[in-house]
C-alpha cells in the first residue's frame, strides 16, 4: 500500500480544520468584536490624507467594517486630532539627552444616529535611545516608532469602539456621570414646574375668593 506523503497529510489536516471551524460558525474578524450597529460607518478626519487616517481606515477594514461616505443615517468616526510629545528620561555626561520617551495622543468622536455622540482619547508611549553620533539613523528610527504608535492607537480605537455595545443596548451615548447630571437636571426642572403650577393654582383661588371678601 502506498504511503501518503507528508505534504498530503498537511493539506488534509488544514482542510479538516477549516471544515470544523466553518461548521461551528467560527469566523475570523480581527481581534475585537465590533457591535453590529457599527458594521457600516463613515470615517472623517481633521486630515483625510494623513498617515494616521490611512491607518485607521485600514484597521476598520481589517475588522470587517464597511467604510462608506458620510451620511446622517450611518454611524461616523471622526478623528479630531493627533499629537506627539516627548520628554527626556536620561542624560549623557555632557548633558545631552540619552534616552527619550515619546507619547502619541489621538482624540476622536463616535456619532451614532438616534443615540448621540461621545468623544474619546487614546495614547501610546514608547522610549528610545538618542545617539547624537547617528543623528540620521535615529531620525529614521523615530519616524518608524511614531508610525508604530499610530498603528497601535488605531487598534486601541477599534477596541474602545467594541465597548460601545453596552451604550447601544442602553440606548444612549452618555457616560454614567452625564446620565446622573441629566436626571438631576430633569428632577430639578420637574420640581420647579410643580412649584410654578402650585403658585398659579393658589393665585387663581385668591382671585375667585376676592369678590366674596368684598361683599
Amino acid at each position: 500500500m502506498r504511503l501518503f506523503s507528508l505534504s498530503s497529510i498537511k493539506l488534509t489536516s488544514v482542510v479538516l480544520a477549516a471544515s470544523l471551524l466553518t461548521a461551528c460558525g467560527f469566523h475570523l474578524r480581527g481581534d475585537y468584536s465590533i457591535p453590529e450597529e457599527l458594521d457600516t460607518m463613515s470615517l472623517t478626519s481633521y486630515d483625510q490624507y494623513s498617515t494616521f487616517t490611512r491607518m485607521m481606515r485600514a484597521q476598520l477594514r481589517m475588522n470587517e467594517v464597511k467604510v462608506v461616505p458620510p451620511s446622517a443615517s450611518v454611524p461616523n468616526l471622526h478623528l479630531l486630532g493627533e499629537s506627539v510629545g516627548e520628554r527626556t528620561l536620561s542624560l549623557y555626561q555632557n548633558t545631552r539627552a540619552a534616552e527619550k520617551e515619546l507619547t502619541f495622543r489621538a482624540s476622536y468622536r463616535v456619532t451614532i444616529p438616534d443615540l448621540g455622540s461621545r468623544e474619546f482619547s487614546t495614547s501610546v508611549t514608547r522610549s528610545y535611545l538618542d545617539n547624537p553620533l547617528t543623528a540620521l539613523a535615529k531620525s529614521v528610527e523615530r519616524d518608524m516608532i511614531e508610525d508604530e504608535m499610530r498603528s497601535l492607537a488605531a487598534t486601541q480605537i477599534v477596541r474602545q469602539m467594541a465597548r460601545l455595545k453596552a451604550d447601544i443596548e442602553a440606548g444612549t451615548m452618555m457616560t454614567g456621570q452625564e446620565l446622573d447630571e441629566q436626571k438631576a437636571l430633569e428632577r430639578a426642572q420637574e420640581q420647579e414646574q410643580y412649584q410654578i403650577q402650585t403658585i398659579e393654582n393658589n393665585t387663581n383661588s385668591l382671585d375667585i375668593e376676592q369678590p366674596l371678601l368684598e361683599q
